[in-house]
């Protein structure tokens, strides 16, 4: 149920800006507004006209004027939470705003839990579950492929998903529901393999799904870009230079680097997380080698290898190692090899490495300028980050989206067994289970909707 308190917070973030922006929301929204701008409630309740600006002077309670501001009043249930709302867009800085949060609190206002504008979007029935987190990740999004799947979300495409889905589930029960109900009546033989089939299909589909989208979780997490090659490859220097800051430390010295460096860097739209690992080789050095083992373990773990070689060095036994793990990892990651040191004279084989076809890179000289080897590597690479992240049908957008279509697809498999042997009350026991799990995603399953099927669907004679 709806809270009756009003609540108010900020929409905007305090600090330098030409303006703030306020929300009440509540019954008392339009009462508490009328108190600020010392207007009588009748008289602001009839005149002022909804969704319309309105320039108003605003008090303290002492009578001293505070701003004057645009006032927007918003009637339910045609706002955002579906109750009143009434929105105070003020002169920007910290003093102002935080005087009109401060008045409100006065008159019976008080402040808005962690999300409970969208809580209250919900519960009065003007989003579902998957456009509240839509909205939630929307607000932290960085990409532009992640911004256009949870529009996608927004406008309802996943709560449309889920009916469907729900529907499909609903007529299955159904059937099941009248061939236990009636079992006495002549119904068709071929039903139960009928049931299986349809199954499958869904199964099949929900599988589809959460393999797809747990693949595509880089979307909106972020990719991990782990840069992988021997000691002195110049891993680091490439690290400073995608993030135009000495973030680490560059040195001649085999073994500078000991442990991974984590840096978040925005390529074209592409959200990437820089890992810098120790150079991978032979050590006796126990610190060292526990870096090695954190740079073969942050290579597991990442969506995109990008190996170093130095052209300016024939193959060893090291980098051999390198090749070794980039064949390892060949089919389950994209890699881009570079061959590092090109302004000096050229020793490496490149023979071992065309399968990969690498590029040239040189971190000498101007290294922003366009027709850069840095600058043409980021270019390859964001066509390499554009390619993976072509989104070709509908993602699951959040970790409890994820486990209720997991919890799903656990309940059809368990219904299997008891459906090949005619075990029907068990059958529908397992459905109503699906059904609790993906109407988790949007709204609660109501057993009515499956006697409305029932009676619809089937003409008994009864």
């Amino acid at each position: 149920m709806l809270d009756n308190d009003t609540i108010i917070a900020p929409a905007t973030t305090y600090g330098r800006s030409s303006l703030n922006v306020l929300r009440l929301s509540g019954k008392n929204s339009l009462f508490i507004a009328s108190k600020l701008a010392k207007l009588d409630f009748n008289y602001i309740e009839n005149s002022i006209k909804p969704r319309f600006a309105r320039l108003t002077k605003i008090y303290f309670e002492n009578g001293a004027l505070l701003d004057e501001c645009i006032v927007l009043y918003f009637k339910a249930p045609n706002s955002y939470t579906t109750e009143d709302v009434v929105e105070f867009q003020c002169h920007g800085g910290n003093f102002i705003a935080q005087n009109i949060l401060q008045e409100c609190l006065k008159f019976g206002a008080r402040l808005a839990n962690p999300g409970e504008f969208t809580k209250r979007a919900f519960l009065g029935g003007r989003i579902d579950l998957s456009q509240a987190q839509a909205i939630a990740k929307l607000i932290e999004s960085q990409n532009a492929n992640a911004h256009q799947m949870l529009m996608r979300h927004l406008k309802g495409e996943m709560h449309d998903f889920c009916e469907d889905l729900r529907s499909t589930i609903i007529g299955l029960l159904a059937h099941s529901e009248v061939f236990i109900d009636y079992a006495d009546e002549e119904l068709p033989e071929s039903l139960l393999g009928d049931l299986e089939q349809k199954l499958q299909a869904i199964l099949k589909n929900l599988n589809a799904l959460l393999e797809y989208s747990k693949n595509k979780r880089m979307v909106f997490e972020g990719y991990k870009l782990c840069i992988v090659g021997k000691p002195n490859v110049g891993k680091s220097s490439l690290l400073n230079a995608l993030l135009r800051n000495n973030r680490a430390i560059v040195s001649d010295v085999a073994g500078t680097t000991r442990d991974s460096i984590e840096e978040n860097f925005m390529l074209g739209g592409h959200l990437l997380r820089l890992i810098d690992t120790a150079g991978i080789r032979e050590s006796a050095d126990v610190i060292e080698n526990e870096g090695i083992k954190r740079s073969l373990e942050s290579a597991k773990e990442s969506d995109l290898l990008l190996a170093l070689f130095d052209g300016s060095r024939p193959l060893d036994d090291e980098d051999l190692q390198i090749i070794t793990l980039l064949k390892t990892y060949k089919l389950q990651k994209k890699i881009l090899v570079l061959i590092n040191k090109v302004d000096l004279e050229m020793r490496l084989d490149t023979a071992m490495l065309e399968e990969f076809e690498p590029l040239l890179l040189s971190l000498k000289g101007d290294l922003y300028h366009e027709d850069s080897l840095l600058e043409q590597f980021k270019a390859k690479l964001e066509t390499l980050l554009n390619a993976n992240e072509k989104l070709e049908s509908l993602l699951l957008v959040s970790e409890y989206q994820f486990q209720a279509v997991q919890a799903c697809i656990n309940a059809l498999k368990s219904s299997l067994e008891p459906l090949e042997n005619g075990e029907l009350e068990l059958f529908s026991f397992h459905l109503n289970d699906a059904l609790s799990a993906i109407a988790s995603i949007t709204k609660p399953y109501e057993y009515s909707q499956m006697l409305d099927v029932m009676f619809s669907d089937f003409c008994l004679g009864k």
